[in-house]
């Protein structure tokens, strides 16, 4: 009988991955816990790994210091349970960089992504013991670097001259005399030098005119780009498809001239296309128009000079775009939004955030004729203002994120209304929409969702009590700067039983015994945000117990250092971050 049902392990390995298309790890989970066989495959389906603290330091007020650091065995069990990994991320990792990278060095990977983001330098020791045992990388990140000096680039062009992806964006300091020979990257097709202000228009150029398999260039923020220079660049490069540009906010707003507008028509194969911060013209949305390009992605975010009639005529001609930001477009109202959802029919996110004149009638259109759509941004307009009942709406289930923060007229029925509209949300931002308060258990209930994130920071009206509230596919729940108690903390703990994340940073009106109790009652919480809760008190040998009876939590950020650092150590060793 057990032979009848055998399936072969490959098979299995297709299975998960076919479960797990949004490649979100955590939803392995429950099929890891099925059989060892299960648990082995799982692991070896899991292509990405991302860091932490390796070396934790902990300082108190008399400034001793206490260091946990993870052994190389560590590194070894690692590998040994994930075979097939292809892409590592160190952005949150805050030991020594270019220690773990050698130590890496010495295992079989076959790894293709590298990202080295959010650090003091690039690691060049590290990088380049890395490239002489692992050959196969082709994208790295090093993006929000404090100091990129010019050996860097000589560094990263000699470890791996087969780039085919390179992120080196908003670095804070960077020398001067800093180059990057793009000859020496020939098989470069995508590059983001955002922010990274020694780039100039002989530099673009270069790079447009060497690299020839190059297909996707983002530098936003820039200092010393000229319409001139992106004009002579993208000429060089007919085979672009990803084209991002803006100006530094110290320079000015991107007059987009003629000419430019001339060697956009050029790019036949021009899918996305990002002028943020620009000053762009009715006359050159219609001459773009005219070309018929492929876009599928347009991002004209706090983009000036130019109305409604110029917006109309590019996208009436390209009803193809999926993803559609315009953003800060003072001019949109209610009427504009329901005549362009009439024909953007593929539409998959749009940002419609700080067009001030729009209110929920504009979401309903949007949802009524957008059939793809999955993502809506309507921060900052003016949903409330009106106060429609749902008479025939039609409903979509394809719609998955609903961020709606800084509405400060929308009410509690507006929110009932987009329940109806929208049942299976799994990302609800209602942050700072002060009129918010009686009656939101009630809509919660009519969500039947999975993997539920919802925001609710700075509504000090919210009320959670409510009886026979049961949301248990709640997972992330944001309630910071609310004024929210342990009465409150209880009742969410009892209720929210899957609940990963908790975010009560500013919670004024919590204590360490309410924090305690609820802890014990989240038998998943990974995480828990206690930044400025000055009621919770620092008891260590609490905290500790806490940790170690509650083994899914992974990481406490706390009211404020606390004393006795040592007394940390078992909760460090049982992988609790503590920050």
């Amino acid at each position: 009988m057990t032979g009848d049902y055998y399936l072969p392990q490959e098979c299995w390995e297709c299975v998960i991955r076919f479960l797990n298309t949004d490649d979100d790890d955590r939803n392995l989970e429950p099929l890891s816990l099925v059989s060892k066989q299960l648990f082995s495959i799982i692991n070896r389906v899991r292509i990405s790994l991302t860091f932490y603290k390796q070396d934790i330091t902990i300082s108190n007020d008399r400034g001793l210091r206490f260091s946990c650091s993870l052994p190389n065995t560590i590194l070894c069990r690692l590998f040994q349970r994930f075979t097939n990994l292809t892409s590592l991320n160190f952005t949150y990792f805050r030991g020594d960089l270019n220690k773990v990278l050698l130590q890496i060095s010495f295992f079989p990977l076959k790894l293709k992504s590298l990202n080295l983001s959010n650090h003091s330098t690039i690691p060049q020791n590290g990088l380049r013991a890395l490239s002489q045992k692992i050959t196969t990388v082709t994208s790295l990140t090093c993006s929000h670097i404090i100091f990129i000096h010019k050996y860097d680039f000589y560094i990263i062009v000699d470890c791996y001259p087969f780039l085919e992806e390179l992120d080196l964006s908003f670095p804070k300091h960077i020398d001067k005399n800093t180059n990057i020979l793009p000859s020496e990257l020939p098989k470069l097709r995508k590059v983001n030098l955002s922010g990274d202000y020694y780039i100039d228009d002989s530099f673009l150029f270069d790079l447009c005119k060497n690299c020839k398999f190059l297909e996707e260039v983002t530098v936003l923020d820039s200092k010393n780009l000229t319409h001139v220079g992106i004009d002579s660049a993208i000429r060089e490069r007919p085979n672009l498809k990803s084209l991002s540009i803006s100006f530094s906010k110290n320079v000015g707003r991107m007059y987009v001239k003629s000419e430019l507008i001339n060697s956009l028509k050029c790019l036949k194969g021009l899918t996305c296309l990002n002028l943020s911060f620009s000053c762009i013209s009715d006359k050159m949305l219609s001459s773009l128009a005219e070309k018929g390009l492929p876009l599928k992605k347009l991002v004209l975010k706090h983009c000036s000079d130019y109305s409604y009639a110029g917006i109309f005529c590019l996208l009436s001609k390209y009803q193809f775009v999926q993803h559609l930001d315009l953003q800060y477009s003072s001019f949109l109202n209610d009427d504009h939004v329901a005549e362009l959802s009439s024909f953007l029919r593929y539409l998959a996110s749009i940002n419609l955030s700080e067009c001030s004149m729009l209110t929920e009638s504009s979401l309903f259109a949007l949802v009524r004729n957008c059939r793809f759509l999955n993502e809506i941004r309507m921060e900052y307009t003016s949903i409330g203002n009106l106060c429609e009942e749902n008479h025939g709406f039609v409903v979509n289930t394809q719609v998955k994120s609903l961020h709606l923060a800084h509405n400060s007229l929308m009410k509690i029925e507006n929110i009932k209304n987009f329940a109806s509209i929208c049942p299976n949300l799994r990302v609800l931002d209602m942050s700072y929409c002060f009129r918010i308060s009686e009656g939101i258990v009630e809509v919660l209930r009519r969500w039947q969702i999975m993997d539920l994130i919802l925001n609710l920071a700075s509504c000090p009206r919210i009320n959670l009590l409510g009886t026979n509230f049961q949301f248990t596919k709640l997972e992330v729940l944001n309630l910071s700067n609310s004024e929210v108690d342990n009465k409150t903390l209880h009742v969410i703990s009892k209720s929210c039983c899957r609940l990963l994340q908790l975010d009560l940073e500013h919670c004024y009106h919590i204590t360490d015994k309410g924090v305690r109790k609820a802890i014990l009652n989240f038998s998943q919480i990974r995480e828990i945000n206690l930044r400025h809760c000055h009621s919770v008190d620092p008891n260590v040998d609490s905290w500790t117990t806490i940790v170690l009876s509650r083994p899914s939590l992974r990481k406490i950020m706390t009211p404020r250092i606390f004393p006795s650092c040592k007394k940390w150590k078992p909760a460090l060793d049982h992988g609790c971050l503590v920050c």
